[in-house]
């Protein structure tokens, strides 16, 4: 049976932490909630350190005693307690504490293609989808540049419906993607207004696929583009927002390259 854990407890104030981007780094950690995504965590076979429920939570979800029982740390925190360290409005009464699990961007450049690069998205709901948009289409890894929202925000980890735990990630600004990119002979394409049509680029051998941010673009990361591609729009909408076209880039990526 699952521990309990008291309201002072050391461990509460520790996860309680892994809410701002600071506790993140310093524990090299992060949390995600509910029975959703502790699902697609457990099929990936990632990594677990600790979970942290109520007693009904745990009563009513089945996965939780399995994963304890397969050696996960499990403590059961009253109600006030386990909403305390949840970043929801309706806590749903599963926390779960993870590693990081970030590669180097020479590691991941290396890890196939297409390569899916966020030149410093801010947006974690544009970000999270975008993850979820890349595990859907192929990509072998994602870089997110370091003046950007973290890969593991809470809001990006809920966005990405488990990809989080799938795909390969790391963390980088653009001199160190461009360097990685060289060495591992990957072609760097960018995705902004004003480019060729997209549907005139086929694809050909590694590719990483640079989405800019949501108001400035591709900033600085636009040095590192081979060439910049653009969504054709037959209708009156003068852009579409990072989440969106970046997943259309993607899919028509999935549809040229060879399986």
């Amino acid at each position: 049976m699952a521990t309990r854990v008291g309201s002072r407890a050391e461990r509460l104030g520790a996860v309680r932490a892994l809410r701002t981007v600071k506790g993140r780094r310093e524990q090299q950690r992060f949390a995600f909630e509910g029975a959703t995504l502790l699902a697609e965590a457990a099929a990936a076979a990632f990594p677990l350190a600790e979970i942290y429920v109520t007693a009904q939570a745990y009563d009513s979800t089945p996965l939780l005693g399995e994963l304890e029982a397969a050696g996960t740390p499990t403590f059961i925190a009253a109600d006030a307690d386990a909403a305390s360290i949840s970043d929801l409005t309706t806590p749903s009464g599963i926390v779960a504490v993870a590693p990081m699990r970030l590669r180097t961007v020479d590691e991941l450049f290396c890890a196939g293609s297409p390569i899916l690069v966020l030149a410093d998205l801010n947006d974690p709901a544009n970000a999270g989808t975008l993850l979820r948009s890349a595990d859907a289409f192929g990509a072998a890894g994602v870089v997110f540049g370091r003046l950007g929202v973290d890969p593991y925000h809470p809001k990006v980890v809920r966005g990405s419906m488990g990809a989080v735990f799938r795909l390969t990630l790391s963390v980088a600004n653009p001199a160190e993607a461009g360097r990685a990119a060289a060495a591992a002979g990957v072609r760097i394409l960018g995705l902004a207004a004003g480019g060729v049509p997209l549907t005139d680029e086929r694809w050909q051998g590694s590719v990483g696929l640079v989405v800019g941010h949501e108001r400035r673009g591709l900033g600085p990361w636009s040095d590192l583009c081979e060439r910049v591609l653009a969504i054709p729009m037959a209708g009156p909408a003068e852009s579409l927002s990072a989440a969106v076209a970046g997943s259309i880039a993607l899919y028509q990526a999935s549809l040229i390259r060879p399986s």
